[in-house]
């Protein structure tokens, strides 16, 4: 599970910004936003990069 429809939420940042961004289609960024699909290790650091966030913001904690 992630976080990365909050964290775009909170930075006002549109998925298709993140799509283009990220260079994946807008259906793949919006099923990573909805946990219908979980990106790989490599995305998920790239899209910390492009969002200037921690990777373990992205993250749900396990607690």
């Amino acid at each position: 599970m992630n976080r990365i429809k909050e964290v775009l939420q909170e930075k006002g940042i549109k998925q298709t910004w993140l799509s283009v961004k990220l260079g994946k289609s807008f259906n793949v960024i919006n099923d990573y936003c909805n946990n219908r699909r979980q990106p790989t290790i490599e995305v998920l650091f790239k899209i910390a990069d492009i969002l200037d966030v921690d990777v373990k913001d992205l993250l749900i904690s396990s607690k």
